[in-house]
């Protein structure tokens, strides 16, 4: 990273940088709807939403998302979006917003983390492929080994299920190409 990186809960006023951000990353995919609803949730448990700061300019966004699996009682979460500032990309910024959520959600208790992304990319943070709990909507096949899980204590009991979500979550369009 080229300058210091401040991780911090993003707030109402960063909005409009998180907004712009996502476009630039972005410019084929509409995440801004997805986005906005779900930083309204910010500001209650179900939402983690973590900025990523050079002095006063948000370089990066990451948002966690609480989540249950259908007939399980442990605490779960969903990561994404996450988004770097096009000319922020390849310096470590997405990584030290992962590695931050990943540690305020194992110390509330959270005991894995999903993901529907790039396995080479997260597979560099410890997350592998869950063919145990199904997530909310089928994948298509080639998109197999992208729903991925990290469990963030040892676990010896096998979780199974299908992963519940809230609300703004619940578009088949977000799970298929």
């Amino acid at each position: 990273m080229t300058g210091a990186i401040d991780i911090r809960e993003s707030v109402s006023g960063n909005v409009p940088a998180i907004e712009k951000i996502y476009s630039a990353a972005f410019p084929e995919e509409d995440l801004l709807p997805l986005v906005v609803d779900l930083l309204a949730l910010s500001k209650t448990p179900t939402v983690l939403s973590l900025a990523a700061f050079e002095g006063r300019e948000v370089v990066g966004h990451i948002v966690f998302t609480a989540c249950r699996v259908t007939g399980a009682d442990v605490d779960v979460a969903l990561l994404g979006p996450l988004c770097v500032a096009p000319s922020r990309q390849r310096q470590g910024i997405g990584g030290a917003l992962i590695g931050a959520g990943l540690e305020r959600l194992k110390k509330q208790g959270v005991s894995r983390v999903f993901v529907l992304g790039d396995p080479a990319y997260y597979g560099r943070f410890g997350f592998t492929s869950d063919d145990y709990v199904a997530p909310p909507y089928e994948l298509p096949k080639e998109w197999h080994g992208a729903w991925q899980s990290l469990c963030l204590y040892e676990d010896t009991s096998r979780l199974t299920g299908t992963l519940a979500v809230p609300e703004p979550w619940r578009q088949q369009t977000l799970w298929t190409p």
